[in-house]
């Protein structure tokens, strides 16, 4: 008897999903039928990489230096620093690396992550003045899953997702 199909699995952040742990401690909830099928199915493992890294919820607000990106931050020519000045870099490559061990123990292939978020962006990041200003780039978290070789998504493509879960059947 040949071997059931395994499901793919979604790694997710967990703001999305309602829980209130972005540095403010809200949430950021996507209301997607989707989200509930797959939840409901067992393949969504949710993550936050900042609480994976030891931080708490509030902290202050992070962003990537120097209009810099995460695949910067990974290389080392990059840091995120809180809005009052402080390094913190360790903590997101921290963070990023336990989101990355999550994935593989956990077989997924896919990534449903917060966009702007300097852990988890995926198109979008802000530029490190604390302005509001935005850039292109991807978060330290987004940055390093990519290179493990998951297909990322924002909470924008939810439906982009979907079609990329039928094509790996």
């Amino acid at each position: 008897m040949a071997p059931l199909p395994v499901t793919p699995r979604i790694l997710v952040s967990g703001c999305l999903l309602g829980e209130p742990i972005r540095y403010n401690a809200t949430a950021k909830p996507v209301l997607h039928p989707l989200l509930e099928t797959w939840r409901a199915e067992g393949r969504l493992v949710p993550l936050c990489p900042e609480i994976l890294a030891g931080f708490s919820t509030p902290r202050p607000p992070a962003e990537i230096a120097e209009a810099r990106t995460g695949e910067d931050v990974l290389d080392g020519f990059g840091r995120v620093c809180d809005d009052r000045g402080t390094d913190i870099t360790d903590q997101y490559l921290l963070g990023a690396r336990r989101a990355a061990d999550l994935a593989r123990e956990q077989g997924c292939r896919f990534a449903l992550l917060s966009n702007r978020s300097p852990s988890c962006g995926v198109r979008l990041i802000y530029d490190g003045s604390f302005g509001g200003t935005l850039h292109e780039g991807r978060g330290v978290t987004a940055a390093l899953l990519r290179r493990e070789g998951l297909a990322v998504f924002t909470e924008d493509e939810v439906a982009d997702l979907a079609l990329a879960l039928t094509t790996v059947w």
